[in-house]
């Protein structure tokens, strides 16, 4: 069998080299391209300091007597003797970002720099500056920073709408702290909606992405930035080929406003959606199943006001076509508050137009989120553990004796979860000595840790609580 394979390998090797001339000439050459613009992309570290009295263990717990007791050696592994784990005096992390003015304005994902005490920004040249935040928006993930300095290389702003799918990309950042590597793709998709990302139409790509490459510039050809790197789909932790970028009008939008506002606005309609499935289009009397289904109008919303009702399909909004639900909230996210646009429904099979005065999206933006799809079409999240988790039922919360926080483990996949032990039904209520609050929570929490990492999840069951270690696989993102 080695023999075989091995035998085939001169013939592997070779095919590359039968390139006819006119397909090399259509090969795009990056290194102009990388010439030009790579000093104007950063490395970003941050540091966050840790109380070492943080964590510890759960109220109401404390260390067994019994020095022969599993359980208590468990619970010394993690805590120590005095029932607390031995914290470090500070973390750390890295990103990229890109200088978009001469005077030191950089963009970047809000998740790099969450959290952080200490901002240090390091440019080609080796010069670093301690950065100051200068505004966050969690909802799109940029961040906009600023650093003492002038003169500074700057990118060119390209125009993500003229993107095409199939067209050449190219991404410049820090994966693992490697300054300035280069990757490069192809446009996978556009538009892309996520879950908890209601208000970014995502560039999806199969650049390669990994740790550290977050907050970083996306290129066309052309050398001008059309997306900011921030997300990547993995079931291992690496880059399994789908990277997501956030399209550089929407940052910039966002900039803008964190630079003159200090925050971010966002338009409002005020209703709940969900997909027009073919049997639901059927239903509605529609030809195709396309627009966002009305689920829910709040009271009070622009939408009420306006006259919008359960069962509305809506189909257009200011002259733009919803062809999926998701196109929904972005659109309605970028127009002005104030603005009246005309929303064009489906209504018992009619099709009409209501003019709509847009709201200030509130904090509380439950209106903008789509509820789950059904059950058929749903795709759990396992995430970096192989887990998909969920808000626990009512009744297992009281089985359990959880009251409050806390996610319930709904399936399990080959993965760093499984390999420690934790199983469908496990109400996990700590991470990191650290009560979940709700999975938004929980993710955040898990996405914060780094390859090679152990941590100690606190798991209700049947029989009573247990602490569970999990490891990391090395290379996990």
């Amino acid at each position: 069998m080695f023999l075989r394979l091995f035998a085939f390998l001169p013939l592997a090797l070779a095919a590359p080299l039968f390139v006819l001339p006119a397909q090399a000439e259509r090969l795009p050459d990056f290194a102009d391209l990388v010439d030009d613009e790579y000093r104007a992309v950063v490395n970003i570290s941050t540091s966050r300091s840790v109380d070492p009295r943080e964590g510890g263990l759960p109220p109401g717990f404390s260390l067994p007597e019994d020095e022969d007791s599993p359980f208590g050696d468990l619970l010394r592994r993690f805590f120590g003797e005095e029932g607390r784990p031995p914290m470090p005096d500070d973390t750390a992390s890295l990103g990229s970002g890109f200088i978009i003015s001469e005077d030191g304005y950089i963009l970047t994902n809000t998740h790099v720099v969450e959290q952080a005490d200490s901002i240090i920004v390091r440019l080609h040249d080796r010069r670093q500056y301690e950065a100051e935040v200068i505004g966050v928006d969690e909802r799109s993930d940029v961040a906009l920073l600023r650093v003492d300095a002038e003169g500074l290389p700057i990118v060119r702003i390209g125009d993500p709408e003229t993107l095409r799918v199939g067209e050449w990309v190219l991404a410049i950042g820090s994966p693992f702290g490697f300054d300035h590597s280069v990757t490069a793709g192809i446009v996978s998709a556009k538009q892309r909606s996520l879950p908890n990302d209601n208000y970014v139409p995502f560039i999806q790509t199969d650049v390669a992405i990994n740790p550290g490459n977050s907050g970083g510039p996306l290129f066309n050809l052309a050398g001008e930035v059309i997306g900011v790197n921030a997300q990547i789909f993995s079931r291992t932790g690496g880059f399994m080929g789908l990277s997501f970028a956030i399209p550089i009008d929407v940052a910039m939008d966002v900039a803008d406003q964190l630079r003159t506002e200090g925050r971010v606005v966002r338009g409002w309609l005020g209703v709940v959606i969900q997909e027009v499935t073919r049997e639901l289009a059927q239903s509605f009397g529609m030809d195709r199943a396309e627009g966002a289904l009305v689920a829910r109008v709040l009271e009070g919303s622009p939408a009420a006001d306006a006259g919008l009702r359960i069962g509305d399909v809506i189909v257009a909004f200011d002259g733009r076509a919803v062809t999926r639900s998701s196109a929904l909230p972005p659109m309605v996210g970028r127009t002005s508050v104030g603005n009246s646009v005309d929303v064009d429904i489906i209504r018992e099979g009619e099709r009409m137009t209501v003019e709509v005065e847009i709201g200030e999206l509130p904090d509380d933006d439950v209106a903008a989120a789509d509820p789950p799809e059904p059950a058929e079409e749903a795709q759990p999240d396992h995430g970096r553990l192989g887990l998909a988790v969920e808000p626990v039922p009512a009744e297992v919360r009281r089985e359990r004796g959880v009251e409050e926080g806390g996610v319930h483990v709904r399936e399990v996949e080959p993965g760093p979860a499984r390999d420690a032990g934790l199983r469908p039904g496990d109400v996990i209520t700590m991470v990191d000595s650290r009560d979940i609050e709700d999975v938004e929570d929980f993710r955040r929490r898990i996405d914060a840790l780094e390859p090679g990492d152990s941590v100690a999840v606190l798991v209700q069951r049947r029989d009573g609580p247990q602490f569970i270690a999990i490891e990391l696989a090395e290379g996990g993102s």
